[in-house]
């Protein structure tokens, strides 16, 4: 799910740096509603390029709706390039993958009739759905990722994600996704809990195909404008080119002479090779860079249920496969 932007408040930023300051070994304090006095050295004073192993700076939170140059240095505003910095330094390298287990109160086994009709809900091209194991105890597995990310193009565009993928598949949880405040916590140190085994590679494949269609119709809005921008600097580079080639014919118009034809035919094809250039170029200006920043990834286990089922769907023939049933969503999941 796209989080929703937080607006711009000087109190609350400011508070933000000078907790995030501290955890980065500065000094901060706080001497006026909008001043922030920091001295900073080590990793908190390389948010300062060039300013060497210690920093001296009074940081001033912009009011919001202010118009005056900004001092990217010295002050906060929103969009500041520090605010990003701070929080690209907060951030664990290499990035920790955490564990949570999570209880929920009373947690019965699904009657059979409600479980055949969330499943059919679910995938309605059923034609047959049996049970032939009765449900025990289980646990799922999702993994929830905190993903900012960043579209550069004629403008840059930033959003932040909470995206909950189900394993192993990487099928899309939004009702994790959407609120984490779910059951009790319970400690992730459980020896009969067999956590998923998987490569980085594996995480960063699903959550590279959950990221796409997160942004589909972000980055859908941002190709048209970019289509339009580019096809109206193509145009006016055509226009320009088309009129030199124009003019070049006329010259040699007017002049006969040998060496002017020659002249003419030099000239066109460099305005050719130059012409093709600025296409190129322009191409190249208006391509659309995609950058995801994964801030924090979670492994979540929660109780479920599983049960051997044996399943008709469309036109395939009958299988017999494992299903889990998550109470938390009323949902299944096949292995």
């Amino acid at each position: 799910m796209k989080l929703p932007r937080m607006s711009y408040e000087p109190g609350a930023l400011a508070d933000f740096y000078e907790e995030a300051l501290g955890a980065l070994g500065a000094l901060c304090d706080r001497c006026w509603h909008d001043r922030l006095d920091v001295a900073a050295e080590g990793r908190a004073a390389a948010l300062w390029p060039g300013s060497g192993p210690l920093h001296l700076a009074e940081l001033r939170f912009a009011p919001p709706g202010e118009t005056a140059a900004r001092d990217p240095v010295r002050e906060v505003f929103p969009g500041c390039p520090l605010t990003f910095a701070l929080a690209e330094a907060l951030r664990p390298s290499p990035l920790v993958l955490e564990r949570i287990r999570i209880a929920f109160g009373p947690n019965h086994a699904p009657e059979a009739a409600v479980a055949e009709k969330l499943w059919r809900s679910q995938f309605p091209d059923t034609v047959r759905w049996q049970v032939e194991t009765p449900f025990h105890p289980a646990t799922h597995y999702s993994v929830v990722a905190l993903v900012r990310c960043e579209i550069q193009a004629i403008d840059q565009h930033w959003s932040l994600h909470r995206v909950a993928l189900n394993l192993p598949g990487g099928g899309r949880d939004e009702d994790l996704a959407r609120r984490m405040d779910i059951g009790t916590l319970e400690s992730a140190d459980d020896g009969n809990l067999t956590w998923p085994n998987m490569e980085a590679s594996e995480y960063a494949e699903l959550l590279r195909r959950a990221i796409e269609q997160e942004i589909a119709d972000d980055l859908g809005l941002i190709r048209e404008r970019q289509k339009a921008a580019l096809a109206r600097e193509l145009e006016r580079i055509d226009r320009y080119f088309d009129a030199y080639a124009r003019e070049l014919e006329a010259r040699v118009h007017r002049n006969a002479a040998p060496e002017a034809q020659a002249r003419f035919d030099d000239r066109l094809a460099a305005a050719r090779s130059e012409h093709a250039r600025h296409r190129a170029d322009q191409a190249a200006r208006h391509e659309i860079l995609v950058r995801p920043h994964v801030d924090a990834l979670l492994l979540v286990a929660e109780p479920a249920w599983k049960a051997g089922i044996r399943i008709v769907r469309g036109h395939q023939p009958a299988a017999s496969l494992e299903g889990i049933f998550v109470p938390r969503s009323r949902r299944w999941s096949t292995r």
